[in-house]
């Protein structure tokens, strides 16, 4: 591989884990490892690396992604539900990283707390990367971003729009994301759900050094403007079904629409495209939308030419195999041991 990332033996909690360059080039990784596969290249990155899959919320993109990626390099993973598995109840969150640290290579883990992939991280011995938590979402955003450098050919100076729920783990990374990588990111939300202002200071400060910016704004009217790439997530997620009715009537305004692509100058040009992280309640298709219709997006949106939802699920293979790879292709037996080692003394 022609990228080299100094990250063997790291994991993932959060992207300000990773420097300017290390998260550029993690993409890049991605980048090179998704034309290897396209070339029929059997590798052998992963041989002999097992990697656990600890999830306590249920996943399409995310499991999927972290099996195919293992297996396309010769690892392998095994799926751990917390409903299968002792993690935090007959069992502390500490204990159990302890055990799977002596088994597995890695943990990828998805779920509530920050705190459950920190303790993870700590106590595991080995690579541990935050696959969801009601905080942050990593590994989405460097797809995301993966997928807008495929459409653009760049990344520095594009304007993203985040439209919805602007305090959740996407929101979050994106804006981180966006710093790091030169873009103006715009966050489109209700006064109700900003982003905490600690969170927005951090990334602005990212964004100075990187000479772009973070916005908060509330008017999708204006947000929108000038925009490349329009990006929206559910508007309930998951163990927030109860403030449902809550959600719809404060974010029914920020529903993403023709209408709003428009808005944004660059629709004839050519030079805008939506995004989804998925789900997406688009149609009447679901057991939630079926009464209702669409609810973040519309379908004529959706389904455009321009939405990139469906390469931007794939490439979330290709960022977490670059994870992988960044992290043990590269690991010697000595190593490996030594971390693990370190790990059994905090006991």
């Amino acid at each position: 591989m022609k990228t080299r990332i100094e990250m063997q033996g790291r994991g993932l909690m959060t992207l300000h884990d990773l420097t300017d360059s290390e998260f550029l080039s993690v993409i890049d990784l991605a980048d090179e490892l998704k034309l290897r596969k396209r070339k029929g290249v059997r590798g052998n990155l992963l041989e002999r690396k097992n990697i656990a899959l600890v999830f306590e919320k249920m996943s399409t993109r995310t499991r999927c992604a972290a099996a195919v990626a293992a297996a396309d390099e010769g690892g392998r993973t095994e799926y751990l539900s917390a409903r299968e598995i002792h993690l935090g109840g007959k069992e502390s969150v500490i204990d159990t990283a302890r055990v799977l640290g002596r088994m597995f290579d890695g943990i990828l883990f998805r779920g509530y707390k920050q705190a459950t992939v920190e303790n993870l991280q700590k106590y595991a011995g080995v690579p541990v990367w935050n696959g969801l938590t009601d905080d942050w979402h990593p590994t989405q955003v460097l797809a995301d971003l993966m997928t807008v450098r495929e459409a653009f050919g760049k990344l520095k100076g594009l304007k993203l729009v985040y439209i919805g729920d602007g305090r959740n783990n996407v929101a979050n990374s994106l804006m981180v994301g966006c710093a790091k990588a030169g873009m103006n990111y715009v966050n489109c939300t209700p006064h109700e759900l900003s982003p905490l202002p600690d969170l927005v200071a951090a990334a602005e400060e990212i964004a100075a050094g990187n000479k772009c910016e973070v916005s908060i704004v509330h008017n999708p009217e204006s947000a929108v403007v000038g925009a490349n790439v329009i990006y929206t997530d559910v508007w309930v997620s998951m163990g927030e079904e109860s403030k449902f009715s809550e959600r719809l009537r404060l974010l029914r305004p920020y529903q993403v629409n023709m209408r709003m692509l428009e808005r944004t100058g660059n629709l004839d040009k050519k030079q805008v495209i939506f995004l989804h992280c998925l789900p997406a309640f688009h149609d009447k298709n679901t057991e939630v939308t079926s009464d209702i219709g669409a609810l973040e997006v519309t379908n004529d949106v959706f389904e455009a030419s321009f939405s990139r939802v469906f390469d931007e699920a794939e490439n979330r293979v290709h960022t977490i195999k670059a994870l992988f790879v960044a992290a043990l292709a590269s690991e010697n037996g000595k190593g490996h041991r030594q971390r693990r080692n370190n790990a059994r003394r905090k006991k």
